[in-house]
C-alpha cells in the first residue's frame, strides 16, 4: 500500500515492546515519523519476548528518532513522565495509538474483582489518561490522530467476556465522544479492531487457534496507515475493521496478511472465549 508521508511527525505507541505494537511502530517508522516506544516490557523473557529498547533500535535502523520509555499505563505518574520525556525529546506529540492491553475473556463468575480492575485499569482507564495526557500537545499544534485498538460496540459479543468488553467498548466510547470534542482542533479519534484473530503473544501464550486461521499483525500496522492517510476532520469518531479501512484506501488482495499460505482467518467473533485470560 501506498505510505502517507508522516515526515516531522511524532507518535506514541503503547505496548509496543513485540507484537502489534511493535509491528504498527515499524511502520509509522517507515512512513517517516519519529517515535516514543513505550510499555512495561525492558526485557524479554520466555512467554514475553521482545522489549521497548529492541524497538527502539529498529526503529533507528529504519532511519527514524527513538526513544524507549518504560511505563506502566496503570499509574498516572509513569503515564505522565512517559509523555513528558517524549515533548522533551522531540518538542510534540501528533499521533497516539492506544495499543496497550490486558486480556481476560472468562464468565462473570470466573472474574475475581481484582482482574476486572486490571482489564479496566489497563484497556479503558488507560485509554483515557494517556489521551487526555497528550491532548495538549495536539491542540497547541493544530493536527493530532488518537486511535484506540478496541472494537465497535455491540453487546451482542460480551457473552463469556463481560469484564473485557466493558472495557474494551470503553475505549471504542472515548473516540466516539472526544471525536467530537476536538474536531475543531484538527484532531481525530477513532477505533481500530481485526475481523480475524491475530497472531499476537495472546493467541500463542492462551492457545487462541493456530496459524491456520490468525492473521499476521502487518494487517492491523498496515490499517493504521490507513487510517493516518486521512488529513483528522475527514475521518473521526469512527469504529473502524482493517478489513474495511484497507479496502478504502484501495488494498483488495488481503491474502499476504494470512500466517500459512492455504490459511483461513477465523472471525474474531468466532474465537473461543472458555478459559482465556492472563495479559495480552
Amino acid at each position: 500500500m501506498h505510505l502517507p508521508d508522516l515526515r516531522g511527525r511524532v507518535a506514541i505507541v503503547t505496548g509496543s515492546s513485540r507484537g502489534i505494537g511493535r509491528a504498527v511502530a515499524l511502520r509509522l517508522a517507515a512512513a517517516g515519523c519519529d517515535l516514543c516506544v513505550t510499555a512495561k516490557s525492558t526485557a524479554p523473557t520466555p512467554h514475553l519476548p521482545g522489549s521497548i529498547y529492541e524497538t527502539r533500535d529498529a526503529v533507528i535502523a529504519l532511519g527514524r528518532r527513538a526513544i524507549a520509555v518504560p511505563c506502566d499505563v496503570r499509574h498516572d505518574e509513569e503515564v505522565d513522565a512517559m509523555v513528558q520525556a517524549t515533548l522533551d525529546a522531540f518538542g510534540r506529540i501528533d499521533i497516539l495509538i492506544n495499543n496497550a492491553g490486558a486480556l481476560w475473556w472468562k464468565d462473570v463468575l470466573d472474574t475475581p474483582m481484582n482482574r476486572f480492575d486490571l482489564v479496566l485499569d489497563v484497556n479503558a482507564r488507560a485509554a483515557f489518561k494517556t489521551t487526555r495526557a497528550v491532548l495538549p500537545s495536539m491542540i497547541q499544534h493544530g493536527w493530532g490522530h488518537i486511535l484506540m485498538m478496541s472494537p465497535p460496540i455491540d453487546p451482542a459479543h460480551a457473552t463469556g467476556k463481560v469484564a473485557y468488553c466493558i472495557s474494551k467498548f470503553g475505549m471504542t466510547l472515548i473516540a466516539h465522544g472526544l471525536a467530537e470534542e476536538v474536531r475543531h482542533h484538527h484532531i481525530a479519534c477513532n477505533a481500530l479492531w481485526p475481523a480475524t484473530l491475530i497472531e499476537s503473544q495472546a493467541t500463542l501464550n492462551y492457545g487462541i487457534g493456530s496459524p491456520h486461521i490468525w492473521r499476521k499483525a502487518d494487517i492491523l500496522a498496515d490499517a493504521t496507515l490507513a487510517v493516518l492517510s486521512h488529513e483528522p476532520p475527514t475521518l473521526t469518531g469512527q469504529a473502524l475493521i482493517d478489513e474495511d479501512i484497507l479496502r478504502r484506501v484501495g488494498v483488495t488482495d488481503l491474502d499476504p496478511y494470512k500466517c500459512t499460505p492455504d490459511g483461513e482467518p477465523l472471525s474474531i467473533l468466532d474465537a473461543p472465549t472458555r478459559n482465556v485470560g492472563g495479559p495480552r
